[in-house]
Protein backbone atom coordinates (compact mmCIF):
# COMPACT_ATOMS: atom_id res chain seq x y z
CA UNK A 1 0.00 0.00 0.00
CA UNK A 2 2.86 2.34 0.74
CA UNK A 3 4.07 1.86 -2.76
CA UNK A 4 1.15 2.38 -4.31
CA UNK A 5 0.73 6.00 -2.03
CA UNK A 6 4.28 6.68 -2.76
CA UNK A 7 3.85 5.82 -6.69
CA UNK A 8 0.62 8.51 -6.58
CA UNK A 9 2.84 11.61 -4.71
CA UNK A 10 4.98 11.04 -7.87
CA UNK A 11 2.28 11.42 -10.18
CA UNK A 12 0.98 14.38 -8.93
CA UNK A 13 4.67 16.24 -7.73
CA UNK A 14 5.11 15.42 -11.28
CA UNK A 15 1.79 17.17 -12.66
CA UNK A 16 2.71 20.25 -10.54
CA UNK A 17 6.35 20.64 -12.02
CA UNK A 18 4.64 20.29 -15.87
CA UNK A 19 2.36 23.43 -14.77
CA UNK A 20 5.08 25.43 -13.23
CA UNK A 21 7.12 24.61 -16.22
CA UNK A 22 4.55 25.71 -18.45
CA UNK A 23 4.65 28.99 -16.57
CA UNK A 24 8.47 29.22 -16.59
CA UNK A 25 8.09 29.21 -12.79
CA UNK A 26 11.30 27.69 -10.73
CA UNK A 27 10.34 26.54 -7.56
CA UNK A 28 11.41 24.06 -5.03
CA UNK A 29 8.63 22.07 -4.61
CA UNK A 30 7.77 19.13 -1.84
CA UNK A 31 4.82 17.14 -0.82
CA UNK A 32 4.32 19.71 1.96
CA UNK A 33 4.90 22.69 0.09
CA UNK A 34 1.60 25.06 -0.41
CA UNK A 35 0.47 25.26 -4.31
CA UNK A 36 -0.22 28.62 -3.95
CA UNK A 37 3.09 29.40 -2.57
CA UNK A 38 5.09 27.67 -4.96
CA UNK A 39 3.29 30.15 -8.21
CA UNK A 40 0.18 27.91 -8.53
CA UNK A 41 -2.92 30.20 -9.32
CA UNK A 42 -6.64 29.24 -9.66
CA UNK A 43 -6.48 29.02 -13.42
CA UNK A 44 -3.43 26.37 -12.52
CA UNK A 45 -5.48 24.67 -9.99
CA UNK A 46 -8.51 24.16 -12.29
CA UNK A 47 -5.93 22.74 -14.90
CA UNK A 48 -4.62 20.60 -12.13
CA UNK A 49 -7.80 18.53 -10.94
CA UNK A 50 -7.98 17.81 -14.77
CA UNK A 51 -4.66 16.45 -14.99
CA UNK A 52 -4.95 14.40 -11.78
CA UNK A 53 -8.53 13.42 -13.37
CA UNK A 54 -7.21 12.46 -16.66
CA UNK A 55 -3.77 10.73 -14.73
CA UNK A 56 -5.27 8.84 -12.68
CA UNK A 57 -8.95 8.14 -14.80
CA UNK A 58 -11.31 9.10 -12.30
CA UNK A 59 -13.83 12.26 -11.49
CA UNK A 60 -13.01 13.82 -8.10
CA UNK A 61 -16.10 14.35 -6.36
CA UNK A 62 -17.68 17.98 -6.33
CA UNK A 63 -17.67 17.44 -2.57
CA UNK A 64 -13.86 16.98 -3.06
CA UNK A 65 -13.05 20.14 -4.97
CA UNK A 66 -12.68 22.20 -2.02
CA UNK A 67 -9.54 24.57 -1.40
CA UNK A 68 -8.19 21.91 1.80
CA UNK A 69 -7.86 19.39 -0.60
CA UNK A 70 -5.63 21.37 -3.31
CA UNK A 71 -3.70 23.08 -0.21
CA UNK A 72 -0.98 20.91 -1.10
CA UNK A 73 0.31 17.54 -2.95
CA UNK A 74 -0.16 15.71 0.57
CA UNK A 75 -3.50 16.89 0.30
CA UNK A 76 -4.12 15.78 -3.32
CA UNK A 77 -2.66 12.33 -2.78
CA UNK A 78 -5.14 11.87 0.17
CA UNK A 79 -8.66 12.26 -1.88
CA UNK A 80 -7.01 10.36 -4.92
CA UNK A 81 -5.88 7.47 -2.80
CA UNK A 82 -9.32 7.53 -0.97
CA UNK A 83 -10.99 7.39 -3.84
CA UNK A 84 -9.09 4.20 -5.73
CA UNK A 85 -8.51 2.45 -2.33
CA UNK A 86 -11.13 0.04 -2.82
CA UNK A 87 -10.66 -0.48 -7.33
CA UNK A 88 -6.76 -0.69 -5.99
CA UNK A 89 -7.48 -3.16 -3.60
CA UNK A 90 -9.50 -5.34 -5.54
Amino acid sequence: MKAFEADVQDRVLALVKAILEQNAIVAEVDPQSRLVDVGLTSMDMVNLMLGVEAEFDFTIPQSEITPENFQSIETLQRIIVNQLQPAHAA
